[in-house]
């Protein structure tokens, strides 16, 4: 397969449609916001709550780095006295003592992976606990600006009413003169005037004609200066309004809403981080107590309590405790004349020694057509395919059986299951019938059986040359330009590597199609495929050295970008024109 035969990359000047679609969700939200009377309260109570989140998350973080800490301490000390009482003590020695010491080292890395995860969950906890900190410095600001303008502009209303109070009191006043003066008997009904006369009023003193007039005028010049103070009054109060709802309290909400995705973005990133780092310290572990097959890895906790041989160990040991014996004095002892009766030996150790039945795992027979870590260019020009038939096979079984069940490729098979038909598929691919299979009665079986396969790839199927540039352009954080980039890298692989990678994602796609079932998103994918898929070149080395699976995976937030870009723009990448 040449270069030509691929698709062209997607249109380079195609618009970038995802920022334009989140700002505009922005805008709406910030529309409804505006719209709202107690869109100023809503605001400042939902950064509190989130506030609140933030800090409860950052605590708990904190006390689970501590008890991580402990435990890790509790570890080391455990791994010291045990190993400081093997060599100062007269115990086993042979395969056991080999063995033993085996195991107290592995405790012993489990105690380094866990220092090295409080001391990760220490710093998720602070960086946490900086975007709380953040958060109330804001929060503090925009309340007090909004809540201060909020006042002014209530006062100003209310300066307004009182104005208009004002008015409607002179008013009532001058009507009552108007009444006395024309002689009307309802002046002195209050019930007829909505207001009675102003305090300190003389009209009910003086019924002269003349006091009568000069209170009238006087009358007529307060509800004049009245009603210039209600003008003045309520034309400060509309221009504070229009001013406060039409730009102050936007601005003041955007800041708020700016601070708050700032915040909950934030802190679900920092989630994230510790999601990643809990199933990578589980990951480790586990690796500790089997490191499934790697020969790099230092040995397991299974493989070393199976490495013990009690026969070899007590025959030895007689043995040597003969020729000590022979060589030290010591009492008298009955002296045998015939040889020692190796028979007799024999059958007290098998009275007494556990045998280990033969299984499927440690006693698969070798091919040549094997598929397990072997180079997929050499597999598929042995086999004569352009896909590699494990691939096929897998991936069609779980189309047809698995495609919507609940975590597929998330969910993994029974170890021992898994490991029979990676046998059965090194013995000779061609003949294994998965849908016959008793695999096919838990389909997580098939695909542990795939996972495993591209785990154990002597490269991954993004080449180790091509990894600096797939997690340089995972970094871009603009969609369609980290799309291209990545679609570079894709053609950049070889032919082997690229109609794998095609043929999976094809297959991905089919499953994430039916995410409402089995809850397998692109994202979801491409946390499982990711560090798998796009392995760092120092991965190997870091193996060879015994350090964790904590430290395998640097960038497996990056790796897991990458294939999910891929996987949700496949047709662009893959799909040729005439296919579309």
């Amino acid at each position: 397969m040449d270069d030509a035969a691929r698709p062209a990359e997607a249109a380079a000047n195609a618009p970038a449609l995802g920022a334009e679609a989140s700002q505009a969700v922005d805008e709406a939200t910030m529309r409804a916001l505006n719209s709202m009377d107690c869109s100023l309260h809503l605001m400042d109570e939902r950064m509190k709550q989130s506030i609140e989140s933030a800090r409860g998350a950052s605590q708990m973080l904190k006390k689970r780095a501590a008890l991580e800490e402990e435990y890790a301490q509790g570890l080391k000390k455990i791994s010291r006295t045990a190993m400081s009482d093997y060599t100062g003590n007269d115990v086993r020695a042979g395969t056991y003592g080999t063995s033993w010491v085996h195991m107290i080292k592995n405790q012993d890395i489990l105690s380094e992976n866990h220092f090295r995860f409080a001391s990760k969950l220490t710093n998720i906890s602070d960086d946490i606990a900086s975007l709380v900190y953040d958060a109330e410095q804001h929060r503090k600001q925009s309340r007090d600006l909004g809540f201060r303008l909020e006042k002014s502009l209530l006062e100003a209303e209310s300066a307004a009413d009182r104005a208009r109070l004002r008015l409607d009191s002179t008013i009532d006043d001058l009507d009552r003169v108007l009444l006395i003066k024309n002689g009307d008997p309802r002046a002195n009904d209050k019930r007829s005037i909505g207001m009675p006369f102003s305090r300190g009023s003389s009209l009910f003193k003086s019924k002269n004609p003349q006091q009568i007039a000069r209170t009238e005028d006087e009358c007529r010049t307060k509800q004049g200066q009245a009603h210039d103070t209600l003008r003045s009054e309520a034309q400060t109060a509309q221009a504070k309004r229009q001013e406060y709802f039409q730009q102050q309290l936007p601005q003041i909400l955007r800041a708020y809403k700016e601070s708050l995705d700032e915040l909950e973005t934030g802190l679900q990133f920092q989630l994230m981080r510790y999601a990643f780092l809990y199933e990578s310290i589980a990951l480790s572990d586990g690796l500790c107590v089997n490191p499934l097959g790697d020969k790099s890895a230092p040995q397991g906790l299974r493989d070393a309590v199976a490495s013990i041989n009690n026969k070899s160990d007590f025959k030895d040991f007689m043995q040597n405790y003969e020729l000590v014996f022979n060589n030290k004095e010591h009492k008298p002892t009955p002296q045998r004349v015939n040889p020692y009766d190796e028979a007799t030996l024999a059958q007290y150790l098998h009275q007494s020694t556990l045998k280990q039945a033969p299984s499927d795992v440690d006693g698969a027979p070798q091919s040549s057509r094997a598929v397990f870590g072997v180079d997929l260019e050499t597999q598929m020009v042995r086999d004569g395919v352009q896909v590699p038939p494990i691939l096929e096979i897998c991936a069609d079984a779980i189309e047809r059986v698995g495609i919507r069940n609940t975590g597929i490729y998330r969910l993994s098979g029974t170890s021992s299951r898994v490991q029979k038909l990676k046998n059965r598929f090194d013995y000779d691919w061609s003949t294994v019938d998965v849908m016959a299979n008793e695999a096919i009665q838990d389909i997580n079986i098939v695909a542990g059986c795939l996972k495993q396969w591209f785990r154990e790839l002597p490269e991954p199927l993004f080449t180790y040359p091509l990894y600096p540039a797939f997690i340089e352009a995972a970094k871009i954080s603009n969609d369609f330009l980290r799309q291209v980039r990545l679609h570079e890298q894709v053609n950049n692989l070889p032919d082997a590597n690229y109609a794998t990678l095609r043929f999976l994602m094809t297959h991905l796609d089919r499953v994430r199609a039916h995410e409402a079932d089995n809850q397998m998103s692109a994202h979801n994918l491409a946390i499982v495929f990711g560090p798998t898929l796009l392995r760092s070149p120092h991965e190997a080395q870091m193996a060879s050295t015994g350090a964790s699976g904590a430290m395998f995976l640097p960038d497996m937030g990056l790796q897991c970008k990458a294939i999910e870009t891929i996987l949700l723009k496949y047709r662009d990448i893959f799909v040729e024109s005439d296919e579309a």
